[in-house]
């Protein structure tokens, strides 16, 4: 399927929801390569318009993941492998976290969970190891198990 990219205008970045991370990456990537596959899957969007990160539990002590989401005091939501796998994904299914993980992807599903179902407006970005997705959070809060913000 193919996913229809918004590209948000000046004005729309300005009024944008409230918006979700999903990230999977390679480990031991660095700060700056998550920083740089946000900002491409962002694009015009406002990162203060981000309102949490989520990936895979098995992630949550991932270096480069703890590190963003301190630098700009976002909590690190973890989902299990069942919550990843009952949640489907637009992009090709990933040979690496299916065989790692036994999921079919990382970031999509576990955007679309932190935002509490909202709908995707970025699909998978894949740079340099770090897999990113964004979603429109249609919940500001949600009771779910967030990691400490400091690495």
């Amino acid at each position: 399927m193919n996913l229809a990219h918004i590209r948000p205008s000046f004005e729309t970045a300005q009024s944008a929801p409230p918006l979700v991370l999903g990230i999977g990456c390679k480990r031991g990537v660095t700060l700056a390569q998550v920083e740089a596959a946000v900002c491409a899957a962002l694009g015009a969007w406002p990162l203060e318009r981000v309102t949490a990160v989520a990936t895979l539990d098995a992630k949550a002590d991932e270096p480069a993941l703890r590190a963003f989401c301190a630098a700009h005091a976002l909590p690190l939501r973890t989902n299990t492998r069942e919550q990843i796998a009952a949640t489907p994904t637009l992009a090709p299914p990933s040979a690496a976290a299916q065989a790692q993980f036994g999921v079919q992807g990382v970031c999509e599903p576990c955007a679309r969970l932190a935002a509490s179902g909202g709908p995707l407006v970025r699909g998978k970005l894949a740079l340099e190891g770090v897999t990113v997705a964004v979603a429109i959070a249609v919940e500001t809060t949600r009771p779910a198990q967030d990691t400490a913000k400091s690495p």
